[in-house]
């Protein structure tokens, strides 16, 4: 259980820093192995936070001290392994040409993770008015930390920067609220911005592939260890669906977080739930003032001018979207004079600080050398810019640097979206068309069996988290029955979206609750040059039907994600679900299809489709195949460049 765990930690780290390849010889790999050890000096120490509690710190600092270098930090719930003053990492900051560079690299674990003091808290919640050295938060953590480290590590030129992945971009994020006077440059990449929207849910819909990963975040311990002190639900199958099909309503997943060992032998199923995390989620299923307060985007508006921000995200990101997306426009609505710009590249969850030549996501090629591109034209020479040179808003990078995913190309603009984009209004018609003029208002009716749930993916298997389906083939879905399909006819010209999308559904249920989700597709033409690497054998690139966006809303939070409502049985109802931005061109020969379908599984978990308080206590007897209807007066806004 032990190796396990640490293979499991070590992906969701999701970063090559900590990676090696393995398809290179061994000299270049006995190479790669000792250039940290040969170039850099490592220290591990504890550095006290205002209200006493210490935490791990491991800092690699250049042999060379004949210069001052820069402190770029990371601070993690992913550990800072390798333990040991003897042990290094193979690769330390954020890409391999910042480390050849010469930089102090620092790596910390957060409070109550592995070898760092205190207690954790998933997300913890930002204190705007601090009275007293116990009001801490993550802020006060970073902040402390950068003062210890500028006063107390050799050779540092007194500019720090911050970066990380995911959770690490999280507490990048955080590091920018009330930062120290030494941070000068933060990339928050894939960064959580609000557990509502990100990872565990999507609009209130309970994201059930990440099911498995809930003790990683919900795990307590009681004192500093090297081990991985948590363990994974075994599911014991290859096929998820089918695991998570028979198991019936969440409740009934409750066991796999019931200590039932030596210490607890009289727990049965629906006694006390030991992780912490598991029970936040099904105690908390409405948007409350407990997510409401892990949140990061409404602190977000007193960013220090000081501070430099890069925001960087992967348009196909399954994991974090929302997060990157509304921290980088909500400093910018926010803070203004602030130097902020926006990278967004083809890639899933982190995989701009991979090294592989070749860039795929799913089965789909978007080119060569992408995040290699990105590592050393934009991330270096934005560090280096805010630590090493000036540090003025002259870095000689643009404001938004996005790749267009159907041109596959980078374009760089002034802002993001861009200026020069207009509102482009499609709607549904009865014979399965996208039209620009609204015809009727027909009713398109479909049963949603809550025996059959539409899958979100075609491949039998189980996965630790689902990435590969955001750029998947939907054309299994488009044949289901279950399945709603619009489209344009075949595109004479080029058609680019550049921003969000609004989904204005007009509804009915024979129930008193559903989930809808909406799926924008780029529909290949029949006659197309194949790929050759890449697609699974099954697959070809003639009509394929890449998934460009998607998004559910689980109805019931149509109004409100506090106060949930239920729908009136068979009355037309407005549900409008926003659909992340896009930056993808529908090239002449393409169609542009819309797919809308009311089970997605088991990305989100199923909705019992009649109206309950709480669906993680749902009982079986409440859930019940219904009869959706969808009216040909939705709508679907697309933001277009000119």
């Amino acid at each position: 259980m032990k190796l396990h765990s640490l293979k499991i930690t070590l992906l969701f780290v999701l970063s090559a820093l900590i990676t090696s390849c393995n398809n290179t010889s061994s000299n270049k790999i006995e190479k790669k192995n000792t250039f940290v050890k040969d170039n850099y000096d490592k220290k591990e120490v504890t550095i006290l936070m205002r209200d006493s509690i210490k935490l791990h710190t491991v800092i690699y600092s250049p042999k060379d001290k004949s210069k001052k270098y820069p402190i770029l930090l990371q601070r993690t719930p992913y550990s800072t392994r390798p333990y040991g003053k003897n042990e290094f990492r193979e690769k330390i900051g954020p890409n391999i040409h910042l480390m050849k560079q010469g930089n102090i690299i620092v790596y910390q674990d957060v409070r109550g993770r592995w070898m760092s003091e205190g207690t954790y808290d998933n997300m913890r919640a930002y204190i705007p008015n601090k009275r007293s050295n116990k009001d801490i938060d993550e802020s006060t953590d970073t902040y402390d930390t950068i003062d210890w480290l500028v006063k107390n590590v050799e050779n540092n030129n007194g500019n720090v920067g911050v970066w990380g992945i995911s959770y690490p971009g999280f507490y990048s994020t955080y590091a920018t609220i009330d930062a120290h006077p030494a941070l000068k440059a933060a990339s928050p990449q894939a960064c959580i911005a609000d557990f509502f929207f990100d990872d565990f849910h999507h609009n209130g819909a309970y994201l059930l592939s990440y099911f498995k990963v809930t003790p990683l975040f919900g795990t307590p311990k009681n004192k500093p260890t090297d081990t991985a002190w948590y363990s994974l639900p075994n599911l014991k199958t290859q096929d998820q669906y089918q695991f998570f099909l028979d198991a019936g309503p969440l409740k009934n997943l409750n066991k796999y977080f019931q200590n039932k060992s030596v210490d607890n032998p009289g727990l049965k199923n629906n006694d006390q739930i030991d992780d912490f995390f598991w029970k936040e989620l099904i105690e908390h299923p409405n948007y409350d003032s407990i997510w409401q307060k892990k949140g990061l985007i409404q602190h977000l508006k007193n960013i220090k001018p000081t501070v430099a921000t890069m925001v960087v995200g992967g348009f196909f990101d399954a994991e974090d979207l929302y997060g990157p997306l509304e921290t980088y426009k909500t400093i910018e609505k926010h803070n203004p004079s602030n130097y902020n710009t926006l990278v967004f590249g083809p890639w899933d969850h982190g995989a701009w600080a991979r090294t592989k030549g070749k860039n795929f996501v799913g089965n789909y090629y978007f080119g060569d050398s992408i995040s290699e591109f990105f590592q050393k034209n934009m991330e270096t020479k934005f560090f280096n810019h805010f630590l090493k040179d000036k540090g003025d808003h002259n870095s000689g990078l643009p404001e938004a640097y996005v790749f267009d995913t159907g041109k596959k190309e980078w374009k760089t603009y002034d802002s993001w979206p861009p200026k020069n984009t207009f509102k482009k209004t499609f709607y549904l018609s009865n014979n399965q068309q996208l039209s620009s003029k609204q015809i009727s208002n027909h009713a398109i009716k479909f049963i949603s069996d809550i025996k059959r749930p539409v899958p979100y993916s075609e491949d039998i298997k189980t996965v630790f988290t689902p990435r590969k389906y955001m750029t998947d083939d939907q054309r299994f879905a488009a044949r289901r029955p279950d399945v709603l399909v619009f489209e344009t006819e075949i595109l004479q010209d080029d058609f680019t979206l550049a921003g969000d999308i609004l989904a204005k559904l007009k509804v009915a249920t024979t129930g008193t609750d559903a989930d809808w989700i909406v799926k924008i597709i780029d529909v290949h033409p029949n006659e197309i040059e194949e790929q050759k690497e890449g697609m699974q054998d099954h697959l070809k690139l003639s009509n394929y039907h890449l998934m460009v966006r998607s998004e559910v809303m689980r109805g019931k939070f149509r109004n409100s994600f506090s106060h949930p409502e239920a729908f009136i049985p068979n009355k037309q109802t407005d549900v409008n679900i926003k659909l992340q931005d896009v930056f993808h061109t529908f090239k002449k020969g393409h169609k542009l299809q819309v797919q809308i379908q009311s089970t997605w599984f088991p990305l989100i978990d199923l909705n019992p489709q009649t109206f309950v308080p709480n669906i993680f206590k749902a009982n079986e007897d409440d859930f019940e195949t219904q009869t959706h209807t969808v009216f040909t007066s939705s709508s679907i806004i697309f933001s277009v460049l000119k």
